[in-house]
């Protein structure tokens, strides 16, 4: 099976799979007050919950090359403007974010946003091309979100809600 990513090029489903397993295994961090903060697939975001202890949910997104398909800088950048927007009239607290390979092989500017509800912040992820996105309920493990249908995974499936 083959899907279409936003750039009009056609992907199979191992393609799919190996992006899936990169987003599972990559590192994400938040800032706060000029600080880093580490978060991982499958982990409790324990000190995303101190910082924000009103907080319900919380939920990484990327405006960066959807579908993991690499632009031109200065798209991202515009993209990434837009979503910041978008996040900044939502009116739910969000934060500076950002996702790499654990080898610093590629990295992509993200915002972390608190309490926007699933509908919402799916239609952001969708919005910007996303493949998969990173959320996580208060007191519970943070998952990965992707926007596909369900696929074979060797390791990290459980984590995953497909969305497709």
């Amino acid at each position: 099976m083959t899907f279409q990513s936003p750039d009009g090029k056609r992907h199979a489903e191992s393609h799919i799979a190996s992006l899936v397993q990169a987003y599972l295994a990559a590192d994400y961090r938040w800032e706060l007050d000029g600080h880093w903060h580490p978060m991982r697939i499958g982990a409790h975001a324990q000190e995303l919950e101190q910082a924000f202890p009103d907080a319900r949910s919380f939920g990484l997104l990327s405006a960066w090359n959807p579908h993991s398909v690499e632009r031109a800088e200065a798209v991202n950048r515009t993209e990434d403007e837009a979503l910041n927007a978008a996040l900044h009239e939502s009116g739910f607290p969000y934060r500076a974010a950002f996702s790499s390979a654990r080898n610093r092989t590629w990295r992509e500017p993200s915002w972390i946003v608190m309490d926007m509800p699933l509908d919402a912040f799916d239609a952001l992820a969708r919005r910007f091309g996303q493949l998969g996105t990173v959320h996580g309920v208060a007191g519970g493990v943070t998952r990965l979100r992707v926007y596909h249908a369900p696929i074979a995974l060797p390791r990290g499936g459980q984590l995953v809600d497909w969305l497709g």
